[in-house]
């Protein structure tokens, strides 16, 4: 069997003894890194999407002549009376009925019951 020795942690180098003392010499580089990247990158994001955005909403003339030709002039009472007439078709006026004994419109609230157990 091998033998170990008893002192390994005397072989550490220079850079771990310093990181060990001063650990944000380590940590403030990486989170200086993150930010600066995030920042590098937001640029690059931003021309792809207005990039996209721009084909999305791009029409040439001849599309846009072809939507104006067969178009309809709209007038607010021609689409009242259309959804007017389309309302009117579909709904039946049922009375529901009530429970035997009470009378047409209703009576008043009775009292509310007394609590005998207000514990």
């Amino acid at each position: 069997m091998a033998i170990f020795p008893s002192k390994a942690s005397q072989n550490i180098s220079s850079i771990n003894r310093v990181v060990r003392k001063h650990p944000s010499l380590f940590g403030i580089p990486f989170l200086i890194l993150m930010v600066g990247a995030s920042f590098g990158l937001s640029t690059f994001t931003q021309t792809r999407y207005d990039l996209h955005d721009k084909k999305v909403k791009f029409v040439n003339k001849e599309q846009e002549l072809n939507l104006d030709k067969n178009r309809k002039k709209f007038d607010i009472r021609e689409e009242y009376f259309r959804l007017n007439a389309a309302s009117d078709e579909h709904w039946e006026n049922k009375r529901i009925p009530r429970p035997a004994g009470l009378p047409e419109w209703g009576v008043p609230p009775t009292e509310p019951p007394s609590q005998s157990n207000t514990k």
